[in-house]
């Protein structure tokens, strides 16, 4: 049994061979590969099983060449087609062979026979997609057996009656259609006229496609739910073309031992005991194996499930944190969004598609944040073994109109569906920096409702409408964190995007950019580091989690870890991996104390000028006596997590403050900047800071010695210069006392 279970589960099964997958096939060419491409090939594309979590022993994987043909949307099927596409390859890709985009109103058409041996009597056929992006309209044998539309959820049809087993071979026929960016429908970072963060289209078929047999009678679905506190798991088995009520089996494995034998009804939670379960977590990932079954030779399935609790919680000091099996732990990890050069959503190979996590755990993250796309079920397979968080993204769209609002929530709940039994996933993420977001208050709560064993983040970035279980910010380059609350605990959904082009190893020569730009690779290093360094601080402030921006270069944005063809790891592993697990230490913290509280903690007075200010204004002696004072922050707009409190709208501004010291800092001192645009600071007349241009959110910097030996017991004096260039304006600076707490 559990040779049966773990053989269909991980190892590939070959697919019916076909004379159509032995004519030639190459790679289109004209844009940049990754080393897997060599291994691509017709006859054993994306060979591997691809539904994990509900293994069945048959099945013909139908991947491999197709015909295809780009049509008028008006016309009906195409009498000829215009050659090969290999699918599961988007056909904008170089691996689909073809290279070529699809307009708004075209159809793309895709067609393929198959031969099939009579079943046993009642056998049922099930076809099965993994993704098709947009619109799929299905035929067999010239009947329709269904359409589909959302281009991140799996979908099936029943295609028995449509089978005609008196001949040699079946034909299925898709006809896909795609508005990309000018329809209002859920489609990620897909645009018709790439630029920026906005990357090619997709269109069609992108993940595997497979025929299943199936009896009459079977398990159509098992959802699980672990509950640790309980120490057991819920398992419920939806099973169609039985009786009400039928029994299900099921059988827990540790390995070859069965822990735990019971049986329970069709379509009812069965809670199934563990004796001292073995939890899961990134560095235990253990998983126990499922198998249910009808009985009586009956219908027979495999799964597993991770025995994990992901909730919020309290740690010593009182701050609210994102706790795991009970303990606070600081969960941080690249912004991923799975997108390649050769293949743009489907990965070359498996190989290809576990590589990309192979380096992040490298790196020793121990959390991804699966950005606005949803990979297909192998990869969170691979992440469930690998003890990875995953942050689950709902792909971005418009959400312009009713309808297609209507549609968001089919397929936020389609994908809900799909992936729900993969512990990796700890939290949903509905919308992303206000793209498309609507109705977030409902949303919010009708996914926390629907799936109330992970964490909900209502939106990351820019619009936080104040629910759900987290407040999360985007800092560019940051790090920077909200301000606590009581009831969320405060993340940092993405920070970074350090960016450096590798010569021979970009997608195109121009517009290459990242958020900062850098020389070299040592330049680059160092300064990720300090990153880390701050993030470190932020942890000890109560931060409890941080995306960094991002695995891979995706087409001209060249911020990754790795470049887009995965060839150079432009980080130190060892160096960057020793520095992340800082940020895992629970026995060391970072105790802040503020000398100079910012606007977050309230307006905070200071003396200013918007006039030319005598010499010396910036020296602790200055008499600053006919300066007007005003509070904290001062710019000429209000924005967000930037307290504006006095207007400042000139070109220029000067603010001095006195503060008292008991006695001179002994741990490390920071300072905290908003600042748009250019600004120097100065403490008791030594300056200690320059920062060109603007940040959009407070940044911490810490000092050197030198600033550390400026500050004495008794009066002190902070003076800052801020200068307008262009856009908005603001200007707000406190100083931190840092100590670092080791048992």
């Amino acid at each position: 049994m559990r040779r049966i279970l773990l053989g269909a589960l991980l190892a590939a099964l070959p697919a019916v061979g076909l004379a159509d997958d032995a004519k030639p096939w190459a790679p289109a060419s004209g844009t940049l590969k990754t080393k897997w491409a060599a291994n691509v090939d017709p006859v054993t594309v994306h060979s591997e099983y691809p539904r994990p979590q509900l293994v069945r022993e048959k099945w013909t994987n139908l991947n491999g060449l197709w015909d295809y043909a780009v049509r008028p949307a008006a016309e009906a099927k195409p009498e000829a087609f215009e050659g090969q596409i290999l699918v599961p390859f988007p056909i904008e890709s170089a691996l689909s062979g073809v290279r070529k985009g699809v307009q708004p109103d075209e159809r793309l058409w895709y067609r393929r026979t198959f031969p099939l041996a009579k079943p046993a009597a009642g056998t049922r056929f099930l076809l099965h997609f993994g993704a098709v992006d947009w619109e799929a309209n299905v035929f067999v044998n010239g009947k329709a057996v269904g359409s589909h539309k959302g281009g991140f959820d799996p979908f099936t049809f029943d295609v028995t009656d449509a089978l005609d087993l008196s001949k040699e071979d079946q034909e299925v026929v898709v006809a896909v259609a795609d508005p990309s960016d000018t329809g209002s429908q859920p489609r990620g970072k897909q645009v018709l006229k790439p630029h920026g963060i906005w990357y090619t289209a997709v269109t069609g078929i992108w993940q595997t496609v497979w025929l299943e047999p199936v009896p009459a009678a079977r398990i159509d679905s098992l959802k699980i739910v672990p509950d640790v506190d309980a120490k057991a798991v819920q398992i419920t088995a939806n099973v169609v073309g039985g009786e009400a009520g039928k029994p299900v089996r099921f059988a827990v494995f540790d390995g070859d031992k069965v822990v735990a034998h019971v049986m329970g009804a069709a379509g009812e939670p069965v809670a199934i005991p563990l004796d001292d379960p073995k939890l899961w977590s990134p560095d235990s990932p253990f998983l126990y194996d499922l198998r249910a079954d009808l009985g009586d030779g009956g219908d027979a399935v495999g799964s597993y499930f991770g025995m994990r609790k992901i909730a919020l919680g309290k740690d010593e000091a009182g701050v609210l944190r994102l706790m795991l099996n009970n303990k606070p732990l600081f969960q941080y990890g690249p912004l991923d969004q799975g997108w390649w050069p050769d293949g743009l959503y489907t990965a070359p190979t498996d190989e290809a598609l576990k590589y990309d996590l192979d380096v992040t755990k490298k790196l020793n993250f121990n959390m991804i944040r699966k950005h606005v796309k949803v990979e297909p079920d192998r990869w969170y397979r691979h992440c469930d073994e690998m003890g990875f968080l995953v942050w689950q993204d709902m792909p971005s769209a418009d959400n312009k109109t009713d309808e297609s609002r209507a549609g968001f929530d089919t397929e936020w709940k389609a994908i809900i569906d799909a992936l729900h039994n993969h512990p990796s996933i700890v939290m949903w993420v509905p919308f992303n920096e206000g793209w498309g977001q609507h109705d977030t208050e409902r949303v919010t709560a009708w996914t926390k409702e629907y799936d109330p064993s992970r964490l909900v983040n209502n939106a990351s970035g820019w619009t936080d409408k104040g629910v759900g279980d987290v407040h999360d910010m985007h800092n560019y380059p940051g790090p920077g964190m909200p301000p606590l609350e009581e009831n969320r605990a405060v993340v940092l959904g993405e920070f970074g995007g350090l960016g450096l082009p590798m010569e021979g190893h970009t997608f195109t020569d121009k517009g290459n950019w990242g958020y900062v730009s850098f020389k070299d690779t040592n330049e680059l290093g160092a300064r990720y580091l300090g990153l880390i360094d701050r993030l470190k601080v932020l942890a000890g402030m109560g931060l409890t989690a941080g995306v960094y921006t991002q695995t891979t270069d995706v087409e001209v944005e060249v911020n990754g870890f790795m470049t887009y063809d995965r060839e150079v790891l432009k980080f130190p592993a060892e160096t960057v991996a020793s520095a992340h697990a800082g940020l895992y230490d629970t026995k060391t913290t970072y105790r802040t104390t503020q000398l100079v509280p910012t606007a977050k903690s309230g307006p905070q007075p200071w003396k200013y000028t918007t006039d030319t200010p005598a010499d010396g204004w910036n020296q602790p002696d200055f008499d600053d006596s006919a300066w007007p004072t005003g509070m904290s922050g001062f710019g000429s707009a209000r924005r967000e997590l930037a307290p504006m409190n006095t207007v400042w709208n000139t070109p220029e501004i000067r603010l001095r403050k006195e503060f008292t010291l008991a006695e001179a800092p002994k741990g490390e001192v920071w300072l905290d900047v908003q600042h748009d645009d250019d600004v120097e600071v100065f403490l008791n007349g030594v300056s200690v800071l320059k920062l060109p241009k603007h940040v959009n959110n407070y940044q911490l910097t810490p000092l050197g010695p030198e600033a550390f030996q400026t500050l004495k017991p008794g009066k002190n004096v902070i003076a800052v210069s801020c200068r307008q260039d262009r856009g908005g304006q603001y200007i707000d600076v406190g100083v931190l006392q840092v100590d670092k707490i080791t048992p």
